[in-house]
């Protein structure tokens, strides 16, 4: 594999010449192939009962799996009914760091194509509100896709800057991943794309991107809520140098330890001035552990922890409406199923809302008792509306 000279260059200062040497070799070996059972649809104990491949458990999850290459997991009805989720083995170390826990609020910011999010959301296991953002529009597609595939229900997919969401998710979240965007050099092993887009998106570019979308998190996070930052970088000036510049500027955080097994190392402070408490990152190797390269750095706001999230305040709340009791368009439908008789519904939403409920009422012997929702040619049931 042919590296650019920029990189090996910068890396062998920063390992020396012995590791630099291990670091190289491991860009000619296999890489590894890894899947997430899906356990909002099946149990890790069913699915290994029933699945056909060769499996070999992931150290840094209880979910993951090292698959053999030529499997073609991609391929089985296992996958198209979203029992579970092709995911390099380093990527799944964030989400578990980020131990989501069922009815909190949560943030996945940069989310697309969805496997943290997949993951985030079996974590919650259905309960509470997973917020799914990406701001590449085409990205968001199979953001959609992986998040219907999963069966997640409790998510709101949403298309916007970092920006954008600090203005109306003020101080709203319990938890939040950065899966920041970074210059990828982690990925040039898996794939070779990575090294071509590196040339235009080098570490300067991302850390200004990286430091903007920490600037944002701290608005949108609770006080005593967590966060992970994560990218698939070896760059300091992302990794370790991002951090400790966000702790200076930010003094109501503290950096928790990330726990480290099956080779992942700590992070080296000696690369961001010195700062010992960033040993408690954790850095993925190629030449360590069976996976590519990750950084992963976990925070805690400073503050008492809220746990109630339902409390009506002007920046964040939510409420839920009741189709059957307030919803025009249901109630005239019943009165007409009542009285036989028939009218024009003016209202194109309403209409199709009302068209619904009698399908499901005459069909499925099914009252919906919720929010709906029509956005162009879709009609979608929330939990909740979010008031923003």
């Amino acid at each position: 594999m042919k590296l650019p000279l920029e990189f090996t260059d910068k890396m062998n200062r920063l390992l020396g010449e012995k590791e630099f040497d291990l670091f190289i070799e491991s860009f000619n070996k296999p890489r590894y192939y890894g899947l997430r059972v899906n356990t909002l649809k099946i149990s890790v104990e069913d699915f290994l009962k029933t699945s056909p491949f060769v499996l070999e458990p992931v150290p840094w999850t209880r979910d993951g799996f090292y698959y053999e290459e030529g499997s073609s997991p991609g391929r089985h009805p296992y996958y198209y009914a979203g029992l579970y989720y092709i995911q390099e083995p380093s990527a799944m170390l964030p989400g578990a760091v980020l131990d989501a826990q069922p009815g909190e609020w949560v943030l996945d910011l940069c989310a697309a194509p969805g496997g943290k999010t997949a993951q985030i959301a079996a974590a919650m296991q259905g309960q509470g509100l997973l917020v799914a953002n990406d701001i590449n529009t085409d990205r968001v597609k199979a953001l959609v896709k992986n998040v219907e595939l999963c069966g997640i229900r409790n998510a709101i997919i949403t298309n916007e800057t970092p920006q954008k969401l600090s203005e109306s998710f003020t101080g709203c979240f319990d938890r939040i991943l950065i899966d920041a965007p970074c210059s990828g050099e982690g990925m040039f092993r898996k794939d070779e794309e990575a090294i071509r887009s590196w040339e235009r998106f080098k570490c300067d570019r991302c850390a200004g991107m990286q430091r903007d979308i920490l600037d944002y998190v701290d608005r949108m996070l609770k006080p005593g809520g967590y966060v992970v930052y994560s990218t698939c970088t070896f760059s300091p000036e992302e990794d370790e140098i991002m951090i400790s510049e966000f702790l200076d500027k930010h003094g109501n955080y503290e950096l928790l330890e990330v726990p480290k097994t099956a080779g992942i190392e700590d992070g080296r402070p000696e690369w961001s001035g010195g700062n010992i408490e960033l040993r408690k990152t954790a850095r993925l190797w190629p030449h360590r552990i069976k996976g590519e390269g990750h950084f992963v750095a976990l925070l805690r706001k400073s503050g008492d922890k809220i746990r109630e999230n339902t409390v009506n305040k002007p920046e964040c709340y939510f409420t839920g409406m009741n189709i059957k009791q307030s919803h025009p368009a249901f109630n005239r439908n019943r009165d007409e199923k009542a009285g036989g008789r028939h009218q024009t519904v003016q209202n194109p939403a309403e209409d199709a809302i009302m068209l619904l409920n009698t399908f499901t009422e005459e069909n499925l012997n099914l009252k919906i008792i919720g929010n709906i929702q029509v956005k162009g040619n879709g009609i979608y049931y929330l939990r909740a509306i979010l008031l923003i």
